[in-house]
């Protein structure tokens, strides 16, 4: 059964041109779900594999997946046409010390302390990640399909910390201290794609960008209520060229990075506050 079902502005660009008068608005009735094992492993496993990008190849994403689907009265799927069909995006959480033991919560662990070592902006969640006393992390995964309007997040995050205080109420081990959000943010980087005779070859060429581009909107409103985020550089390296096959209707390339929120739990409320007040605004 349906959690919600409301309509949502959905953009649709024309690839053939970025200008404003090839962006089609669309309204679409997005529904909420619970997640459900028998039909969303696949759709799942396919937006694990595009959150984590190129270091997804270092994890057990089936393993993961399953243990989302696991706990189905925790989180949320998005879909647009009934249940039974692939989620568009979705929003979980895992208690990292709860499943400590599992191999795929144990490789996941170790992958976000070693990434989070690498930039001093996310000490924090590297010692709370080694920390075994008094701190009950829930990691948040989640993830939406290009084009999917940011719109569809607030409810998911609503919907997971009324589900948390019921999980409580039943004695759940959900009485998380922290949330560590895993996310990603991109840079621009000059084009690799060597200039042939079809192709003029532009007077200035422009230079890698230090400017941080979000994937996700939302992360620039949760960071005003975190303990720490940042970025990290993945893991795998992506062949040459591949950010070429990532450009979005420009010149430039996009390059992938890893990123991180980390939220105190007493926060939760006033972070899901202000993501609702920024994106579902009255």
């Amino acid at each position: 059964m349906s959690k919600r079902k409301e309509p949502v502005r959905s953009t649709q660009v024309d690839e053939e041109s970025s200008s404003d008068e090839d962006t089609d608005m669309l309204d679409v009735d997005f529904e909420w779900f619970d997640p459900q094992p028998d039909v969303d492993f696949h759709g799942l496993k396919t937006l694990l594999r595009q959150l984590l990008d190129v270091d997804a190849q270092l994890l057990d994403m089936s393993a993961l997946a399953d243990l989302i689907l696991s706990q189905p009265l925790l989180g949320s799927t998005v879909k647009v046409d009934g249940n039974e069909t692939d989620p568009y995006a979705f929003l979980s959480v895992i208690n990292l010390h709860e499943h400590r033991e599992k191999p795929v919560i144990k490789a996941l662990t170790e992958y976000l302390v070693r990434q989070a070592s690498t930039n001093p902006a996310l000490a924090a969640a590297a010692k709370l990640l080694q920390s075994s006393e008094g701190v009950e992390v829930g990691l948040i995964l989640t993830e939406r399909l290009i084009n999917i309007p940011a719109e569809v997040v607030p409810p998911m995050y609503r919907m997971l910390l009324e589900e948390i205080a019921w999980a409580i109420e039943e004695k759940e081990p959900y009485n998380f201290t922290h949330y560590l959000i895993l996310s990603k943010t991109y840079q621009e980087v000059a084009s690799k794609l060597s200039v042939g005779e079809d192709r003029p070859q532009k007077k200035k060429k422009k230079q890698d960008s230090e400017e941080i581009f979000y994937f996700h909107p939302e992360d620039e409103v949760l960071h005003r209520h975190a303990v720490a985020h940042g970025n990290y550089t993945h893991i795998k390296q992506e062949a040459e060229g591949q950010s070429d096959a990532k450009r979005a209707f420009q010149d430039l390339g996009i390059k992938p990075q890893g990123h991180m929120i980390l939220l105190e739990a007493p926060r939760g409320e006033i972070a899901v506050k202000a993501l609702e007040d920024f994106l579902l605004p009255s």
